[in-house]
């Protein structure tokens, strides 16, 4: 009896430290909250950079080996799809980080770091504009309703820190990457502004 009681408690104590373990790897609702202000706030910026502008400004290339606002906004509604799918297919079912990993100092990375234009990257075949969404205005639907798929995956989606999956960035897990999708269109939205401030861009 004094054995069965022993394990008993053992046992208990296994549950509780692994629910500990489990609670601690769970995104807080600060950081939820977090996220989604920052989804919000750079959708925003995406709408309002690309608010009224004709079909001149749309397309406008400030030189030949560079896009136009109408592609970098079709990149910018692809790359949310091509992210968020990372995160829910492959960041999800990837093998667990290590114990202790300093995700405030990942968090913070990746939103110093992607936004940063002073670092110049080329973008993945899949993600080169090739008018798939038919208009800029075909971009920006879908990217609305990209942007609202994401932050359903952030608000219903638990276990966000368990697992890990490689990046340039290192090791990120499904909550860095949905960090990583709203970093992505702030810094094509400064892409899409210094398009916008080149002294050839289209007065209307």
């Amino acid at each position: 009896m004094r054995t069965k009681s022993v394990a008993g408690v053992l046992m208990a104590l296994l549950l509780t430290a692994a629910a500990m373990v489990a609670s601690a790897q769970e995104v807080t609702q600060a950081e939820k909250e977090r996220a989604l202000q920052y989804l919000e706030s750079t959708k925003k910026g995406v709408l309002e950079a690309t608010k009224g502008l004709s079909e001149a400004q749309w397309n406008f290339k400030p030189a030949p080996d560079r896009w136009s606002v109408a592609q970098v906004t079709e990149h910018i509604a692809a790359a949310e799809d091509f992210l968020r799918t990372l995160a829910k297919e492959k960041v999800m079912l990837a093998p667990a980080g290590e114990a202790g990993r300093d995700v405030s100092k990942t968090d913070e990375a990746v939103m110093a770091m992607v936004p940063d234009r002073s670092h110049k990257a080329q973008a993945p075949e899949p993600l080169v504009p090739t008018n798939r969404f038919g208009s800029p205005e075909g971009s920006i639907k879908h990217f609305v309703e990209s942007r609202a798929t994401t932050e359903d995956f952030l608000k219903n989606t638990t276990g966000m820190r368990d697992h890990v999956l490689d990046s340039p960035m290192g090791k990120l897990d499904a909550y860095e990457f949905v960090l990583l999708v709203a970093a992505h269109s702030e810094r094509h939205t400064k892409q899409i502004n210094e398009v916008k401030a080149d002294s050839n861009f289209p007065k209307k």
